[in-house]
């Protein structure tokens, strides 16, 4: 039987890819004042961006819950008896802690292994594709979660949008605390570092925020996986893939939205690169 992934909304798989590798997403939440929808479901990113532009209450957000974890192990139970859970950072959210619950509810035997993958967006969904691609290839359940682990510290993420306005009125500031009360005009550059947001820069101008995106992506010099997300800027991110294509393949480079989540606490003009390191 082939080991079978899963993984929560806040990974930004692109759909046709997850298919593909047969990733079962469990969505987590997005709430417009009383009414709550399902992330990627019930909510397309298109239509939750322009909520979010034009709704004068900011959502809120909610983890993916032990039962919907629990619903989505046991259907694939039926499957198969090996599953692997990797999941968004438990620094950013309960989903890698319900999961773990959910775990525990399973009475069908079914081997379950939960993993924090303290990385989120596509640099989460970076190391769940490497999960999948591995099981695909028949890999046994400890061998798809050594390939995890090994891969984890090889994730790196940047990303850059207009304000921190949203992060600060959702109250996700964290250590990007230090970028707060900057000037008009400036773009702040966070990454993920020990698991949670971490303030790496603060540039000037879009432009030279971009420039710090293809900047960071060139400063390596063994690219395993590539990604580039947004959310409103389509043809922003298509020219940031095609200068990064002299770094790394273009038609390799993963394109994806962010999520309704995430954009709830980085708001509608963002922009991220998520890579994954070659091993040397």
């Amino acid at each position: 039987m082939v080991v079978r992934v899963v993984t929560d909304s806040t990974s930004d798989i692109p759909s046709s890819v997850a298919q593909e590798l047969r990733i079962t997403i469990v969505p987590q939440y997005v709430c417009f004042s009383t009414k709550e929808y399902r992330d990627g479901i019930d909510l397309s990113t298109e239509d939750f961006y322009h909520r979010l532009a034009s709704s004068p209450i900011l959502p809120t957000t909610s983890a993916t819950s032990p039962r919907d974890f629990h619903a989505a192990f046991t259907r694939l139970a039926e499957e198969t008896d090996e599953i692997v859970s990797v999941n968004l950072s438990s620094r950013f959210g309960a989903a890698f802690n319900n999961a773990l619950l959910a775990k525990d509810m399973i009475e069908k035997r079914c081997r379950i292994e939960v993993i924090d993958t303290r990385a989120g967006i596509m640099g989460q969904g970076l190391i769940v594709i490497a999960a999948a691609q591995s099981a695909q290839t028949g890999a046994s359940l400890d061998e798809v979660v050594e390939v995890v682990h090994r891969i984890i510290p090889r994730a790196h993420v940047r990303i850059t949008f207009d304000t921190l306005e949203y992060l600060r009125r959702g109250g996700r500031v964290g250590k990007a605390q230090a970028l707060m009360g900057s000037l008009l005009k400036i773009n702040p550059i966070l990454g993920i570092k020990d698991g949670e947001a971490y303030p790496f820069a603060k540039v000037r101008g879009r432009a030279k925020a971009i420039d710090y995106l293809y900047d960071f992506v060139a400063g390596f010099s063994h690219i395993s996986s590539l990604a580039v997300e947004h959310a409103t800027t389509p043809d922003e991110a298509e020219l940031l893939i095609n200068r990064l294509d002299s770094l790394f393949p273009k038609e390799r480079i993963y394109r994806s939205k962010v999520s309704p989540v995430v954009g709830a606490h980085v708001g509608p003009h963002v922009i991220a690169v998520s890579v994954v390191e070659g091993e040397h």
